[in-house]
């Protein structure tokens, strides 16, 4: 089974793409290399002993994007590509909107034209917004997110559901991840942000190697155990083996048609101090912190609930806490420039 791998040299992709290699499945990454290094599937392949075709292309090229549908015959579409952080969403919202949502529908009418039809989505929990109650369960209504990028998943997944309502054929599955972290256990491949991090541990992770001279905690008085904000921290591999599951699922099920959206989490809240504590006993290595003022947008606290993703997908996230912050740790170390060589 052949799979389009969209975004597939970035953090999230280059660990699907890895695991898609070992359950035996075809792979064509295709990825305009923004905010990823074509080093991680050079990484991947090694460490597969298995190949996998790569494409530089953006998504919002249609013309190169419909020369990929020519030229092999594709079975299913994972769609990684995007950008991804918060905080610069509300700096540059056209670009977010641009390429999150045009280059969706870009791909998507691509997929049309071409008589494909299975699409796993790269979503988000932030598409349950401000208003849902926690834990999340996909039943609920979409939400009203506080980002430009929260509002793109949301409108990506409304495209989803419009499809599917205009054409029988189409299948998708939307998987809704919380926070993942982590790297390959081999310390081979792992995040590795461009210019200053967005999220939480890789930031943590250069502090502890001397990259950055301190960490910054926005907020200790939310109304959490310790006062820090509360996230549902997941593997990437686990993360990982969710969209394998995912494809597994819709092969499985041959008479299904329409949208189905799954949490991938691990239905825990973890603190941002706890994760500080824990990453300082993985690495021995103290962290310096400082507690600034909150950001605006930031929720108290949010996790899963997956008991949809356990019983529908047969999926679970498997690994501790003490693995994500052990293996992030062998990635940094390995890797203090990250794929830079």
């Amino acid at each position: 089974m052949k799979v389009l791998v969209t975004g597939g040299a970035g953090y999230i992709g280059s660990h699907t793409v890895l695991s898609l290699l070992e359950n035996n499945y075809d792979v064509i990454v295709y990825d305009n290399l923004v905010n990823s290094s074509i080093e991680s599937i050079d990484r991947v392949e090694k460490l597969t002993g298995k190949t996998a075709a790569f494409i530089e292309g953006d998504i919002c090229d249609k013309k190169k994007l419909s020369q990929v549908f020519q030229n092999s015959k594709i079975d299913a579409v994972i769609h990684f590509a995007a950008l991804k952080a918060v905080g610069e969403s509300a700096a540059i919202p056209l670009s977010y909107y641009q390429n999150n949502v045009y280059g969706s529908v870009c791909l998507l009418e691509i997929m049309q034209q071409h008589k494909v039809h299975d699409f796993i989505f790269s979503s988000s929990a932030t598409v349950y917004g401000e208003e849902n109650n926690v834990p999340y369960v996909e039943t609920m209504k979409l939400g009203t997110p506080s980002s430009p990028y929260g509002a793109s998943k949301v409108m990506v997944e409304r495209i989803l559901a419009d499809l599917a309502l205009s054409n029988n054929n189409f299948r998708g599955v939307s998987l809704r991840y919380f926070n993942p972290i982590g790297a390959h256990e081999s310390g081979t491949i792992g995040e590795d942000p461009k210019g200053i991090p967005n999220n939480l541990l890789p930031y943590v992770a250069q502090v502890a190697v001397g990259k950055r001279d301190k960490l910054s905690i926005f907020g200790n008085d939310y109304p959490t155990k310790d006062g820090s904000c509360e996230r549902d921290y997941l593997h990437v591999m686990d993360l990982a083996q969710g969209h394998v599951a995912a494809l597994d699922w819709l092969n499985r099920h041959n008479e299904f048609s329409g949208v189905e959206a799954f949490n991938l989490g691990t239905g825990n809240g973890v603190s941002v101090f706890s994760i500080v504590e824990a990453f300082e006993k993985a690495s021995g290595k103290k962290i310096p912190f400082e507690v600034s003022p909150r950001r605006a947008g930031d929720l108290a606290a949010f996790w899963a609930n997956a008991s949809k993703a356990n019983k529908e997908l047969n999926w679970q996230a498997n690994r501790s806490l003490a693995q994500m912050m052990t293996d992030t740790w062998r990635w940094q170390l390995n890797n203090p420039n990250g794929f830079l060589i």
